[in-house]
């Protein structure tokens, strides 16, 4: 089985040189039990460490079943202790911390059997030895006895061929001496047991054989003669045999489990370890948290706002840039000046420059076309896209004593600002566009976005429910459960006939109490309208059409048989909306403005009028098209009016003859001039009738109103508008007005480079942590330095060791990464309730799960890497002055 060849060790340090071992030369059989006598420091303890690959021999061989071991290297000496040697040492050598099954299982780990099969035979050893009823205690539990029972159960359990006993009796009383023997003098029945021991008594009661060794050299054997024929059979027998057996290797679960336990053992200091490496998680956390909360505020932010303001085009658009350059006097450029001397600048004539040329005019059918084309990608950055008609939406209650047209809405008429506003005469392009603009706004019926789900997270259903229908609508409050008084004038909930005297009173500066009305949800949802199609209000008499809207008896009449609308439900914008698409009033579907295009558009009237173009259906005659006639309409003194305007305006020279300024007239400037006279024809023109009737084009809407997203859809989408811009014509292409494009969108960036510069400093704290754990990990080295003895004795390789110590490392790590999330959250419910109470935001700070786990993958991280010096310490220690380690 084993031959000892010229054994010799030497052990050296510095120039001291002591020779432990002094050329042995001896073998052994497949069965005997062989005891080792001599004094102390004769070589007992080495040379059995040589036998059983724990320390190397320095000269000779080592031959095992006929196999060299001059050419063995690490793993080749672990695998052998693992599946061919069981060691049994004088002070047990158990693991505190694991219990007496479990030190058993350890060696079948390394094996790589199954937890089964593993269990099985464990359970098998310690009954072998008597200790089936002691397999949950653990070594401080057991008597001596019942320990050295435990360590020969481990050294039985993964069947070695070899069995090395160092003093197993020595810490034992006699009748426990004499139980333990008795076990191994059994074991010697089928397979060798070599026993180092100071009891002549002992060995000559149970060994076959006794080999006596005095100052490294064995002066006796008993059975010399048998050695040699044992010697001959291990050669015979090695030829035939195969050493190659597989190699070793810890799972990582049994070095976590090792680790887990041994940190169990020491619950405090775990504690605060864990603790002391969680501080950093905690600062990091909680600066994630809050750069997390802020900016999804700042993204509901955007969201609302873009809700609010998105990008809108339409027929014609007034470019803000232009004006704006205009007045910061932007245009001018860097011009060199001379010293001394005072120059004029062009600010006024930009500002009058831009006003006059601000104002362009959009394709929109082509846009219309391209916007709804899939292949432009521009759905996966919108939330939804209103299109707004010049037809209007008008509606009536009529159940009041007279009719009441609530949309548009008549309460600034009835007020008489309008009529200042008609006496106020001409007005320049961008105030027209801007009177439209409010005008537009002041509608108390808005439509509601296409995006249910956007409304449903803006909104809270307080009555009823979201309109399904087109002939259904919703009532919007304001986040106080108001609706403003101009709603309530429009719909007729307060008397108009109050307008007139308060805007009086206000023009002469006159306080005004407003009486506060209180309203019940059913009160409101009782509302009806009455849908009016445009041009039911005209009647055909003969051939011609006539205009009956100021006929009482007659609109009576056609709203009596008018589209009912039903308000089904009232809205207050959600806890939080920072903005809504709508601010408050009536929100109508989509459907009910398809629904009034497609009557007014397939109207008689309509159809009439487009079937002959050049004929005024109300009138039978042709449409005045000629610009003198409107111009024969306009008294000299108009004239003379527009002329002195121009002058002003510095268009035209003062006191020039009509001869020399006519050519200075452009076209826009006539366009404006010649406005007023066609209106003063009162529709004798195709276009004028058509917007009386109230047609519109479904496919050439009079706005779009695209919303994006968020800020970063926006600006995609801002993208494929200048992409569609430079792939089509000039005059087919958009210009948009932005009103968040005004707003500053570098809000997150900040907040990032904060939070990044905070979490560096944070990071600080992580690493002397780290450092920490690292001492506190080379401290655990040191208290387990017999554990990591006894580990390489049972087969463990270094690289088993280091893991053990890794997987501490990565438990601690785990820990305070847990404990660091959990301690934040806990401040986070904190910090929530006093920013709510400070800045009136709820949830502003939110740890994001992914950053949580990522957190505690980082933890594990950096103990992992603080860990891998003393790690590689415990690995390279030498297994023979561990296991001598108390």
């Amino acid at each position: 089985m084993l031959v000892l060849k010229n054994i010799t060790k030497v052990y050296s340090e510095g120039e001291n040189r002591v020779e432990a071992l002094k050329g042995i030369d001896l073998s052994f059989g497949d069965s005997e039990f062989a005891a080792i006598l001599g004094p102390s420091g004769c070589g007992k303890t080495t040379l059995l460490n040589i036998i059983g690959g724990l320390d190397q021999y320095t000269s000779g061989d080592l031959i095992i079943r006929g196999k060299s071991t001059k050419e063995f290297r690490e793993h080749d000496w672990d695998t052998y202790r693992n599946h061919s040697v069981g060691f049994v040492f004088q002070s047990y050598n158990l693991i505190p911390h694991q219990t007496a099954l479990a030190n058993v299982e350890l060696a079948l780990t390394l094996s790589g059997v199954s937890r089964e099969e593993r269990r099985r035979r464990a359970v098998e050893a310690l009954e072998k030895v008597g200790l089936g009823d002691q397999l949950k205690k653990k070594p401080n539990q057991m008597s001596g006895g019942q320990m050295q029972r435990v360590a020969i159960a481990r050294a039985l359990v993964n069947n070695p061929e070899v069995l090395l006993a160092d003093e197993p009796t020595g810490a034992l009383d006699s009748e426990t001496s004499v139980q333990v023997m008795e076990i191994l003098r059994e074991i010697s029945r089928d397979r060798l047991v070599i026993m180092v021991t100071h009891n002549p008594e002992l060995a000559d009661a149970y060994a076959t054989r006794i080999i006596r060794l005095l100052d490294g050299r064995v002066i006796s054997d008993s059975a010399a003669s048998q050695g040699a024929q044992g010697a001959q059979r291990a050669q015979e027998e090695g030829k035939a045999g195969n050493l190659e057996t597989p190699k070793t290797s810890m799972s990582f679960l049994t070095a976590l489990n090792l680790s887990l336990n041994n940190l169990l053992t020491k619950k405090g200091r775990t504690i605060l370890t864990a603790f002391a490496g969680s501080i950093g998680i905690i600062g990091i956390a909680l600066i994630l948290s809050l750069s997390n909360g802020v900016n999804r505020y700042i993204e509901r932010v955007e969201r609302d706002t873009l809700s609010s303001y998105p990008l809108e085009i339409r027929e014609s658009t007034v470019d803000m840039t232009d004006t704006l350059s205009g007045l910061m006097d932007l245009s001018e450029g860097e011009k060199v000046r001379e010293e001394g001397k005072v120059y004029t600048g062009s600010r006024m004539t930009n500002l009058l420059s831009a006003w006059m040329n601000g104002i362009t005019e959009n394709d929109m059918t082509s846009f219309k076309a391209w916007l709804e084309r899939p292949e432009t990608g521009i759905e996966q950055y919108v939330s939804g896209i209103q299109y707004e008609y010049n037809t209007p939406l008008t509606l009536y209650r009529i159940d009041q004593e007279k009719p009441l047209q609530v949309n548009p809405s008549t309460a600034m008429e009835a007020t008489g600002v309008m009529d200042m506003v008609n006496m106020a005469g001409m007005t320049s392009g961008i105030q027209s566009t801007m009177m439209n603009t409010t005008m537009r706004r002041l509608n108390v019926f808005t439509p509601l976005l296409d995006n249910e789900q956007l409304l449903q997270s803006q909104y809270t259903v307080l009555a009823g429910r979201m309109p399904k229908a087109m002939d259904e609508v919703v009532i919007i409050l304001n986040s106080r459960n108001e609706l403003s008084d101009y709603a309530l004038y429009s719909l007729g909930l307060k008397d108009q006939a109050e307008l007139p005297g308060l805007y009086q009173r206000l023009m002469r500066g006159e306080p005004i109490q407003s009486e506060e009305l209180v309203f019940t949800y059913e009160e409101l949802m009782a509302l009806r309208f009455r849908l009016l199609v445009n041009t039911d209000v005209f009647e055909k008499k003969g051939s011609l059409w006539t205009d009956r809207s100021g006929d009482a008896e007659y609109l009576k009449e056609k709203l009596a048989e008018a589209p009912e609308i039903r308000v089904v439900g009232i809205l207050r914008p959600a806890a939080g909306a920072v903005a809504t698409s709508m601010s408050g009033g009536i929100g109508y579907r989509r459907e009910l403005m398809d629904f009034l295009l497609e009557k007014v558009n397939d109207s008689e009237i309509v159809r009439e009028q487009l079937a002959d173009p050049s004929t005024d259906v109300f009138t039978g005659h042709p449409f005045t098209t000629e610009l003198q006639d409107a111009l024969s309409l306009l008294d000299t003194m108009e004239v003379s009016d527009f002329l002195t305007l121009l002058e002003e305006r510095g268009l035209i020279p003062a006191g020039m003859i009509p001869e020399a300024y006519r050519p200075l007239l452009t076209k826009d400037l006539l366009k404006q001039f010649v406005g007023k006279g066609t209106m003063m024809l009162g529709g004798s023109s195709l276009k004028d009738n058509l917007e009386k009737m109230g047609v519109s084009d479904p496919d050439k809407p009079a706005g779009i109103d695209i919303y994006p997203k968020d800020f970063e859809s926006k600006n995609k989408i801002t993208e494929l508008i200048e992409s569609y811009n430079s792939s089509v014509e000039e005059k087919q292409r958009i210009h948009y007005t932005d009103y968040v494009g005004l707003l500053m969108n570098s809000v997150t960036t900040i907040v990032d480079v904060i939070s990044y510069v905070l979490v560096a400093f944070v990071s600080i704290s992580l690493v002397v942590s780290s450092i920490m754990i690292g001492i506190i990990t080379y401290i655990s080295v040191l208290e387990r330095t017999k554990e990591i003895g006894i580990l390489r004795a049972i087969g463990a390789s270094r690289r088993d060791v280091s893991r053990v110590f890794n997987a501490e490392t990565l438990i601690v790590g785990f820990a305070a990464g847990v404990m660091g999330i959990l301690v934040t959250l806990l401040l986070i419910l904190v910090a929530n309730w006093i920013l709510l109470g400070l800045t009136k935001i709820p949830n502003m700070a939110a740890l994001p799960p992914l950053a949580g786990a990522a957190l505690v993958g980082i933890s594990m991280v950096l103990t992992l890497i603080a860990g891998l010096i003393p790690s590689r310490i415990a690995s390279r220690k030498d297994p023979v002055v561990a296991l001598r380690t108390e």
